[in-house]
């Protein structure tokens, strides 16, 4: 829902700019605001409470606070009962968050259970407050340069107020290390990500950075059944809250196991709702089969639990037309070429659905990934059949690193590649961002739940989906189901045998057993055969064009992309990341 923005000083023209950069993001009204030397503005995509009453920035009651705020709430409810002292005028969560605030000061964000980004003012204080859920889902980028901080739902936000579009050349090296920019960097120079669970209060010019207390544990389940039957609760019930909306809901379905429990959850609360998902549009030498079996699972798994499905096809020249679209809205690379049929579906989507569920976080938070499985065995067994445990997968060999080594390089393009093609001191730049895997599964599922979820696939499925006005929920990292699954113990998750163990096992009876007992394969799209497209090789090109000449070896990059074409290396993911790379550059106009 909706996009904010704001600026320490008294300037509605410069937010009036930032709010249409960001308008895709809430286009049912528009508003700026100026409190003293702090200006607000918000664009709107009214989802609970749509009447004018629910419209902001709001202002508390006795005119001290005032909030602009991205998300949903979904125990606003129960917290609105709890605060009922206060004189509500709507029946919006925002005023909930202005309620708690008022009563409880920063205290107030560990109570909310939501996705959100949020600036509130303090007119008594002369103090702006910005924050963000402790799990990631909204995002929030601020520049602070001189005494005035600037934010932001999206970066092209903060470009618009009139920062320059300079390139951050250590984000750009662990971006060709990770395929995607790592909080709190951004790909631009003095731009910043709010890092999950943060509140950044500025006051008198200056600016603190702190966390804030999460959402208290869940006591650990006495069983393996008890567990069972607690995740199976508390997943039903997440889904269940997450189903509030004033505005059209349906589900996006992958055909695999976290979104199709959500959707055998929210087809028993509404009948013939609403699924989405996604087919390529490729020959039989192009394996269509292979990247269709999701698509095809979904249409399947759709009509068993009753559900109205909706199948929008993507063909390679679609896609082509995609990219720059894909390219301006992620607002800095990410080498995922998913990002693209998520716009295409969320733009297919908007006509019947404002709100959707998804699936994200399953994997995460209950060990659904195959690397989390083949971890542990190699922490079990490796130094017993060192061998062995190389062959399931040649970077299990690091487990000799430290933690923060051992992640790194599992989870990084090989190093060969990136020195390959950058020149000078880039190539051995080392990663700016810090990455923690104490241990081998549990630790390297937190890890991921840290850096890859947050900075890769919810910012990936948040940009693409704001990009149609449609909101993205995930019921699955609900903080209730959260804190149940980080107290489970590892064995109730990830076996030598089977990954996401308890999840399966919680809806075993509720889910069709095809869904079950299918090879786990992800939401992924045809990169590889998209690159050889005979029409994307002119948008490669001029791409490639695009890279200066002073950071990159384009005779080496030409040199692997003919390799790719020629079916010698494969190399797509990392190609992308370079082709991707230059369109952006070209998009915003990057100077180095």
């Amino acid at each position: 829902m909706c996009s904010i923005n704001g600026i320490t000083k008294n300037s509605p023209d410069v937010v009036t700019r930032m709010n249409e950069a960001t308008k895709h993001r809430g286009p049912d009204d528009t508003r700026v605001q100026a409190f003293g030397a702090v200006t607000l503005g918000f664009n709107r995509l009214a989802i609970i409470d749509v009447s004018e009453r629910g419209m902001q920035p709001m202002t508390s009651n006795d005119g001290r606070y005032t909030i602009v705020f991205n998300g949903e709430i979904y125990n606003y409810r129960e917290l609105k009962k709890e605060f009922s002292n206060y004189p509500y005028t709507s029946e919006s969560d925002t005023e909930v968050i202005l309620a708690l605030y008022a009563a409880l000061g920063s205290k107030a964000f560990s109570k909310l259970n939501g996705m959100f980004a949020l600036a509130i003012f303090d007119k008594e204080k002369n103090e702006l407050v910005l924050a963000r859920d402790s799990v990631g889902v909204k995002p929030l980028y601020y520049t602070h340069a001189r005494g005035v901080l600037t934010f932001s739902s999206e970066i092209k936000g903060i470009l618009a107020s009139g920062v320059g579009p300079k390139l951050n050349h250590a984000a750009l090296s662990d971006y060709l290390r990770f395929l995607y920019v790592p909080t709190p960097s951004t790909m631009f120079e003095d731009i910043l990500a709010l890092l999950p669970g943060t509140m950044l209060t500025y006051r008198s010019g200056e600016i603190r950075l702190e966390t804030y207390t999460e959402w208290p544990d869940t006591m650990p389940p006495v069983s393996y059944a008890d567990a069972r039957e607690r995740v199976r609760a508390t997943v039903r019930a997440a889904i269940q809250r997450q189903m509030v909306s004033d505005r059209p809901l349906g589900v996006y379905l992958s055909g695999g196991v976290d979104s199709s429990i959500v959707l055998s959850v929210a087809a028993r609360e509404q009948k013939n709702i609403n699924t989405y998902s996604v087919a390529f549009d490729l020959s039989d030498e192009e394996e269509a089969d292979k990247f269709n079996a999701d698509a095809v699972l979904a249409k399947k798994t759709a009509a068993y639990f009753g559900a109205s499905h909706h199948e929008y096809r993507l063909s390679s020249d679609t896609a082509l037309e995609l990219i720059e679209d894909a390219v301006y809205h992620l607002d800095q690379p990410l080498a995922n070429a998913t990002s693209i049929a998520q716009l295409f579906l969320a733009r297919h989507v908007k006509p019947t659905a404002t709100v959707v569920l998804t699936g994200e976080g399953g994997d995460e938070l209950f060990g659904g990934y195959e690397r989390y499985r083949l971890a542990l065995i190699a922490g079990r067994y490796g130094k017993y059949l060192p061998t062995f445990v190389e062959k399931l997968h040649p970077r299990l060999r690091s487990l000799h690193l430290s933690g923060n080594e051992r992640y790194v390089q599992l989870m990084t393009q090989k190093r060969k590649n990136v020195e390959r093609v950058f020149r000078g001191a880039l190539a051995q730049h080392n990663f700016s961002s810090e990455f923690s895997s104490d241990t081998i599964a549990v630790d390297l599922m937190r890890a991921d739940e840290r850096h890859w979820l947050v900075d890769e696939a919810l910012m990936r499925a948040d940009t693409m989906s704001m990009a149609a006005s449609v909101e993205a929920r995930v019921p699955l990292l609900d903080l209730e189901v959260r804190s149940l699954a980080h107290a489970l113990p590892e064995s109730y998750k990830v076996t030598p045998w089977a990954t996401k163990r308890i999840l399966k096992d919680a809806f075993s009876d509720v889910l069709p057993q095809y869904v079950l007992h299918q090879p786990k394969r992800g939401f992924f799209s045809p990169t590889a055969k998209w690159l050889r497209h005979p029409k994307m090789g002119q948008f490669v090109e001029g791409a490639i064009n695009t890279l200066p000449d002073e950071l990159f070896n384009k005779v080496e990059i030409r040199r692997m992309i003919q390799d790719h074409q020629d079916r010698r290396v494969y190399q797509a993911p990392f190609i992308l990341a370079l082709v991707l790379a230059g369109a952006w550059m070209r998009r915003y106009t990057v100077s180095v």
